[in-house]
């Protein structure tokens, strides 16, 4: 997302045709929006309700909205100065294959009415209320990297994308379903929240260096390297624990914790960190961190749909 340092890094070739536009999207963080949407739907089987219409509209603006969010960053990072074509971790349309900025800003923004327009659709078939939240999430979600005080400059980009991307889409989705949202939702909605926030977690170790460089105050910048991989490790381990004593207090089927088979990849993650000071280095780490939101989220999908029928 920034200027890295390029000594003693291998060049990094240009995309060409439909990965330029692929790339853009950044797919490795597009599970922060699936994953929570079929969560959300799964728990509202438990009520007995699963409009499939619903689940669809609401995976697919929600996926949009993300990558509408990739996009803005990839624009305003670019706008900064703070991209160039030796950059990791970054679609690379603007600085390495030379799409137009402006373009990039404007299929953001064609994104985002598409998804204003399934947001009617969803709207219609619940309650206009419906409409606030899908703006807020929106503006969360251009304010993330846009306007004057970026959320993703400062300590607080975890919370901001854990809540919007974890907790709010899994609460919309269940709520789409049901017209309704329990304490019990809003608490197993937690651990995909933190994960979601590892994820930027691993991205602002990876980019440390060149964050500080630009005057950037991300939570990793202020715990440091290793401070902040303990910190991804804490957060793995919160995760699985919330999941546990869910379980163990009778909140959620026993199925839940076969979301246990994902900790050698978070593990994996956490090791793939450590002695490493390079960006380009860090790329694996930052794709096991996403790797173990799609396992640890489509696991505990699966199990709580086993245990509806069980």
């Amino acid at each position: 997302m920034q200027p890295q340092t390029t000594a003693h890094v291998p060049p990094i070739k240009k995309d060409k045709g439909w990965r330029v536009w692929w790339m853009l999207l950044r797919p490795h963080t597009l599970s922060a929006a699936f994953i929570p949407v079929t969560i959300g739907s799964v728990l509202a089987l438990h009520e007995g309700s699963l409009k499939v219409s619903l689940f669809l509209a609401m995976l697919v603006a929600s996926i949009l909205i993300q990558a509408a969010t990739n996009m803005f960053n990839e624009y305003f990072d670019y706008k900064r100065g703070l991209d160039n074509e030796h950059s990791v971790g970054i679609g690379g349309a603007i600085v390495r294959n030379g799409i137009k900025a402006k373009t990039v800003l404007n299929l953001a923004f064609s994104f985002l009415g598409i998804a204003t327009a399934i947001g009617i659709y969803i709207c219609m078939m619940t309650t206009w209320w419906i409409a606030v939240i899908g703006l807020v999430c929106m503006s969360a979600g251009y304010l993330y990297t846009g306007g004057p005080y970026p959320i993703a400059y400062t300590p607080f980009g975890e919370i901001v994308s854990g809540f919007f991307m974890g907790t709010v889409i899994i609460l919309l989705a269940y709520y789409i379903q049901t017209e309704t949202i329990t304490t019990s939702i809003v608490i197993i909605s937690i651990p995909i929240a933190i994960l979601v926030g590892a994820i930027l977690t691993s991205n602002n170790i990876r980019d440390l260096d060149g964050d500080k460089e630009n005057g950037r105050k991300t939570l990793a910048i202020l715990l440091g390297r290793k401070n902040s991989i303990r910190f991804l490790a804490a957060m793995f381990i919160a995760s699985y624990l919330i999941i546990i004593i869910l379980v163990l207090l009778g909140q959620t089927t026993p199925w839940a914790l076969i979301v246990l088979l994902s900790i050698p990849k978070a593990a994996s993650a956490v090791k793939k960190f450590i002695g490493k000071s390079l960006p380009i280095e860090m790329m694996p780490a930052m794709k096991a961190t996403a790797q173990t939101n799609v396992q640890f989220g489509f696991l505990l999908a699966i199990g709580l749909f086993i245990g509806h029928f069980m």
